[in-house]
């Protein structure tokens, strides 16, 4: 090889030299190359893996999904449980629980269903009278 001679100057020659050096000790440090992964690459994985399954979650619980998933697995929130017992006992006529108990036990486990009663019920005594 003549390294860049025929263009005569001297920098490039030596520049050239190194380079093909540089080339013939590839194959002697290749072996030795191993393929990493950054620190910082793993964690951006880590936290797009956490994205992806706090959406998915999300997704589940705002479309219905989750509820299906829980009622198929059995795994039933204890006041639901609670509100079918009084609903059962309610129907049975061999329990002395009657429709004003359920109303009563119902506002009083959730305030969500006893504020909508309330509104309910307001709104009935302030309305005219259609006859």
């Amino acid at each position: 090889m003549n390294h860049g001679r025929e263009s005569g100057d001297e920098a490039v020659v030596i520049h050239a030299e190194r380079i093909d050096v540089l080339a013939a000790r590839i194959h002697e440090r290749l072996p030795n190359v191993e393929d990493q992964t950054p620190a910082w690459l793993s964690v951006v994985g880590w936290v797009a893996i956490a994205v992806v399954s706090v959406a998915a979650a999300i997704i589940l619980w705002q479309t219905g999904i989750g509820t299906a998933i829980r009622v198929a697995i059995g795994w039933l929130p204890r006041k639901k449980v609670s509100d079918a017992e009084l609903a059962a006992g309610m129907l049975d006529p061999n329990d002395p629980e009657d429709a004003r108990e359920y109303v009563a036990a119902r506002r009083a486990s959730d305030p969500e269903f006893d504020a909508a009663w309330r509104r309910l019920k307001k709104g009935k005594k302030h309305a005219p009278d259609p006859g």
